[in-house]
């Protein structure tokens, strides 16, 4: 699984902080997920998709 999360951040200028704080989880998850090396629970997935107003698919790359 891919993600943009990152390319997201940056176009609504959040550092990963911020975003951890407004979808309810470590700055360290939002790192871990953003390098691939964690694959985030359905239930956080769609929190991030939610919080950007985009559809999961446009967020996240399933293989």
């Amino acid at each position: 699984m891919t993600n943009k999360i990152k390319v997201f951040r940056a176009m609504h200028n959040l550092t990963q902080e911020q975003l951890a704080e407004k979808v309810g989880v470590t700055r360290q998850t939002i790192i871990a997920v953003e390098k691939d090396k964690y694959i985030p629970s359905l239930e956080l997935a769609f929190k991030i998709a939610k919080f950007f107003n985009e559809k999961i698919e446009n967020i996240f790359d399933y293989f």
